[in-house]
């Protein structure tokens, strides 16, 4: 039987309670794939992606009868719910996607841009007619705001007057394409920091003293 003192054993044996240090472990070495690791996809990103690309909520800002063509594209026969397109969101703040669709006058212009800040981020827009594309057959008027890109970005549009179903099936799916292959990074960037003249831009001005009378 061996019995040469070990380095352990030859040592005084710790006291109740006192800490023992031992020797540090080498890691294992990480595990890598190889030259194709530049082409493997990013798992968040993918899954991300993925997740918002077949569960849009969709809030209709129907403004003429381009709503009228979304509501035939919702119902049985083109069916948009097939594509993972969930119609009539209960409000803006619950919503994914605002399709706008008709006439977009300079009266309800800033309904449209408040509703649209009120929806969470990601959030996807999609012009859907010649007149939410670039004010249609009233482009010349006083009243119409010429394209509703003019107050809040566009993803998506749709050409016609009005526009087929099948249309905004095509615009759906090239929604989702663009989804698909979105970049976190891009998307939700670090933002440059507001200056103090932009933070107090149209912010109402704080009350003078009160008058002593």
């Amino acid at each position: 039987m061996d019995v040469t003192p070990t380095p352990a054993a030859s040592s005084a044996s710790p006291e109740p309670g006192a800490a023992v240090l031992r020797a540090p472990q080498p890691l294992p070495e990480p595990r890598r794939l190889g030259v194709l690791s530049r082409l493997a996809p990013e798992p968040m990103k993918v899954v991300l992606n993925w997740g918002r690309r077949y569960s849009l909520w969709v809030f209709n800002f129907g403004l003429a009868c381009c709503a009228i063509e979304f509501i035939a594209a919702s119902m049985a026969r083109h069916d948009f719910i097939r594509l993972g397109v969930i119609p009539f969101a209960p409000g803006p703040r619950q919503a994914d996607l605002m399709v706008v669709s008709g006439t977009v006058t300079d009266k309800m212009a800033p309904a449209v841009k408040r509703l649209y800040e009120q929806m969470p981020e990601p959030k996807y827009v999609i012009s859907f007619g010649a007149c939410s594309n670039c004010g249609g057959p009233y482009w010349d008027s006083y009243a119409v705001t010429k394209g509703v890109d003019q107050i809040i970005p566009v993803d998506v549009y749709v050409p016609g007057c009005p526009p087929r179903p099948e249309a905004l099936l095509q615009g759906i799916l090239k929604l989702q394409e663009k989804i698909a292959s979105e970049s976190l990074s891009a998307r939700y960037g670090r933002a440059p920091e507001p200056s103090t003249a932009q933070l107090r831009s149209g912010l109402v001005p704080p009350p003078g003293p009160k008058d002593p009378r």
